[in-house]
C-alpha cells in the first residue's frame, strides 16, 4: 500500500466525492425523464385503448364534391367504429348517402339505398347499391367520376381491411354508373381527386 500524507488523502476523497456528486447530479435527472417516459407509455398504453373501447368513436374522413363539382373534399365526422370492418363500411356509404353535413356537394343521389356490402379475402370491398344511384344521376363524366371515387376513397382510406372497391347496381355488374367510366372492375382510391 502507498503511504500518502493526510492532507493529499483528504483531498483526493474530496475529489472523489466531488467527482461521484457531479456524476449523480448529471445522470439523476435523465434516469427520472426515462422512468417518467416509460410511466407515461404505460398509462398511455392503457388508458388510450380503454378510452376507445368506452366510447367506439373515431375520426372519419367522408369525401363529397366541392361546390364546383370538380373535385373531392374531405368532410371530417365522428363515427361510431364497429370493430366489424364490413359494419364500418355500412355506416360510411350510408353516411355518404345521407350527403354532407356543410358546404360541399352531395355526390350519391338522395334516395339511394345500400342494398349489401362485403368484402372478400382478398381485401376487395363489394359495394351493392340500388338502381336509384343510376336512375337519378345528374350525368356527365367529371360526376360520375366524383361519384365513384366518393364512395371509393371514403372506404380505403378509412377501412385499414379495403383495398379495392367493386360497385354494383341491384346485386348486378353495371357496365357504367352514367355512360363514361368502366364499372367491371375494382377501384383503388385516387388521391388526385382530393383537395
Amino acid at each position: 500500500m502507498i503511504d500518502i500524507a493526510p492532507s493529499a488523502r483528504k483531498r483526493l476523497c474530496l475529489w472523489y466525492l466531488g467527482a461521484l456528486l457531479i456524476g449523480c447530479v448529471t445522470i439523476l435527472p435523465f434516469q427520472c425523464a426515462d422512468a417518467e417516459t416509460e410511466s407515461n407509455s404505460r398509462d398511455d398504453g392503457r388508458l388510450i385503448p380503454d378510452l376507445r373501447k368506452q366510447s367506439n368513436k373515431n375520426p372519419a374522413h367522408l369525401y363529397f364534391a366541392d361546390r364546383h363539382n370538380f373535385f373531392l373534399k374531405s368532410e371530417l365526422r365522428v363515427m361510431h367504429q364497429p370493430h366489424n370492418p364490413v359494419e364500418f363500411g355500412r355506416a360510411i356509404v350510408e353516411a355518404l348517402i345521407k350527403g354532407p353535413q356543410k358546404g360541399l356537394v352531395r355526390t350519391i343521389p338522395a334516395g339511394t339505398k345500400l342494398r349489401a356490402i362485403y368484402i372478400d379475402p382478398d381485401s376487395v370491398c363489394y359495394v351493392d347499391l340500388s338502381a336509384t344511384v343510376k336512375k337519378k344521376h345528374p350525368g356527365g363524366s367529371n360526376s360520375e367520376l366524383l361519384t365513384i371515387y366518393s364512395l371509393v376513397n371514403s372506404l380505403i382510406l378509412n377501412v385499414t381491411e379495403i383495398k379495392q372497391v367493386k360497385i354494383l347496381i341491384d346485386g348486378n355488374e353495371a357496365p357504367t354508373l352514367a355512360g363514361h367510366i368502366n364499372l367491371q372492375f375494382p377501384f383503388k382510391a385516387h388521391m388526385l381527386l382530393i383537395r
